[in-house]
């Protein structure tokens, strides 16, 4: 077994004084040794306060903050495990990841207190500490600031933690019934900074900018926990904000280096008036993942001299298996390159045996960051894992995938979003990027709908810019000059905003729902 280490208070003994954490939206600033010094004051209070022990589910409701990576950094020295809450989820979303966690307790800060009573009445929760941010008290729980405000001496991590020790809950978003809480242990983080720093030249002296949801695996490890792990500094958003993401990437007081984004802010960010004007040649690294990224839209970003890193990955896998280097980006832009150093990938069928080269079979994925499986679910332990003729497990993705003749992988769609259409597969994904070729289109989703000739067909679902008409010929035009016959859409539609998920990926149940539900009831 591996021992864990307490990355924090390393830095904090050699670094004392480096930046770690710039809360932009209380202008806040925390040292290695103010970051160390909070997360003991807050392990001993919660230790004292709430009676934790080891392997205690604690839950965090919450928007970007540092005292989100400092609750995270405090959970991992009580061998407590961290449960991020996604705060776009309704009350009965959050009782069912509660109570199916067994959480003892929740931090959150003052934007939910109004849903406190409901989830403290409905589940496990016993406990409660409130994050202020400078606003008044919200109700009688105790505050954040005054729990540390006590002082109480922590505890250093336990030399019992491993590179085994569980230390988040994660629920994904799930696409039927319930999400599914995964399991993330010290090594999987670990391993996740040790394979991103290569593609990406993550060191000591990288200043990353945190816009993505920290309930979700990116806002903590793309690239947040890995710019710890090698004692830079992360400047963390309250939310993603076009314009503030332009002035904090081009101020020269903050010196940014790395940006990662999924599509969809990628998108904002060129449709911005400000894209045109802005210098962004200070960014050494743009990391772009949770969705396929239009080629277009890369191609946009190439007029500027900036080369979008593509990436894929799971919640499951920590969640990076890709980044595309940098010499293939642009050569190979539907690609997201080769497996990380860290992680082995193969494309195969039903039988577990690799599919000729070219060819689409499901991406399974094994390696050190892959998880130990899901918190109470031995159905998903038993079916997303397969263990191979000499013992290596191997996680099913339910991604399709291809493999080029150089050894680059191509993810073709989601097997589930896959529809048949006379006997020949289709994969939305490919449809999709054909669509963002045509003028006026900013954002574009398929799915198989019902026909009584041909079993599917696709419906593009589209969002035109502002002034511009869905042309339903001229569309049907392009794709036919573009696709073969049977991957042509047969139904057009437009939606003023395409549903996302917090990776950013599209819903497609929900387009699902009220394109093809409706047009039957």
């Amino acid at each position: 077994m591996i021992r864990a280490e307490d990355w924090v208070a390393f830095h904090a003994d050699r670094t004392p004084d480096k930046i770690a954490f710039i809360d932009q939206h209380l202008d806040r600033s925390f040292s290695y040794a103010d970051l160390h010094q909070r997360v003991d004051w807050l392990t001993g209070y919660l230790k004292q306060e709430w009676d934790v022990k080891h392997g205690d589910v604690l839950a965090i409701l919450a928007k970007n903050c540092v005292e989100y990576y400092e609750f995270q950094y405090a959970c991992m020295r009580l061998g407590a495990v961290m449960l991020p809450l996604n705060w776009r989820l309704a009350i009965p979303e959050l009782l069912y990841i509660l109570n199916d966690s067994s959480a003892k307790g929740i931090v959150y800060d003052t934007d939910f207190a109004d849903q406190i009573p409901a989830l403290a009445d409905g589940s496990t929760a016993e406990h409660f500490l409130r994050i202020d941010l400078n606003q008044a008290p919200a109700d009688d729980h105790p505050a954040y600031d005054d729990a540390l405000a006590q002082n109480i001496i922590g505890v250093p991590l336990s030399a019992t933690a491993t590179h085994d020790t569980v230390i988040t809950i994660m629920y994904t978003s799930g696409t039927t019934g319930h999400p599914k809480g995964v399991l993330i242990t010290h090594g999987m983080t670990f391993w996740n900074a040790i394979n991103i720093s290569v593609p990406t030249g993550i060191n000591r002296d990288t200043v990353h900018y945190v816009v993505l949801p920290t309930f979700h695996t990116a806002g903590l490890n793309l690239y947040a926990n890995p710019v710890v792990h090698y004692g830079g500094t992360n400047i963390v958003a309250r939310e993603f904000d076009p314009a503030l993401t332009f002035d904090t990437l081009t101020d020269d007081s903050f010196g940014v280096t790395h940006f990662f984004g999924v599509p969809a802010i990628y998108l904002f960010l060129s449709q911005h008036p400000k894209f045109e004007e802005t210098d962004l040649s200070r960014i050494q690294s743009w990391g772009c993942g949770g969705a396929p990224c239009p080629v277009t839209l890369l191609e946009k970003y190439a007029e500027k001299d900036i080369i979008i890193q593509l990436g894929f990955g799971m919640t499951e896998t920590s969640p990076t298996c890709f980044l595309i280097d940098k010499k293939r980006a642009l050569v190979k832009p539907e690609s997201v390159g080769k497996p990380l150093l860290h992680t082995r990938v193969r494309i195969v069928d039903d039988n577990l045996n690799d599919v000729p080269i070219g060819e689409v079979g499901e991406v399974v994925i094994a390696g050190p960051n892959i998880t130990p499986g899901y918190h109470n679910r031995p159905d998903a332990n038993e079916s997303n894992f397969t263990r191979d003729a000499v013992g290596n497990r191997w996680l099913h993705s339910g991604d399709a995938g291809m493999m080029d003749d150089d050894g680059c992988i191509y993810i073709v769609d989601r097997y589930k979003d896959m529809y048949i259409s006379g006997g020949e597969n289709v994969y939305p994904a490919e449809v999709e990027q054909v669509l963002y070729k045509i003028e006026g289109v900013t954002d574009a989703a398929v799915i198989g709908y019902p026909d009584d000739k041909w079993g599917e067909v696709g419906m593009a679902i589209l969002v035109m810019e502002d002034g511009q008409d869905l042309d339903e010929d001229a569309f049907s035009i392009f794709c036919r000059e573009n696709l073969a016959k049977f991957k042509v859409p047969k139904h057009f539609a437009t939606i003023d905003e395409l549903p996302r998920n917090a990776s950013g990926k599209v819903l497609k149940r929900v387009l699902r729902d009220q394109f093809i539900s409706q047009e039957k009831s």
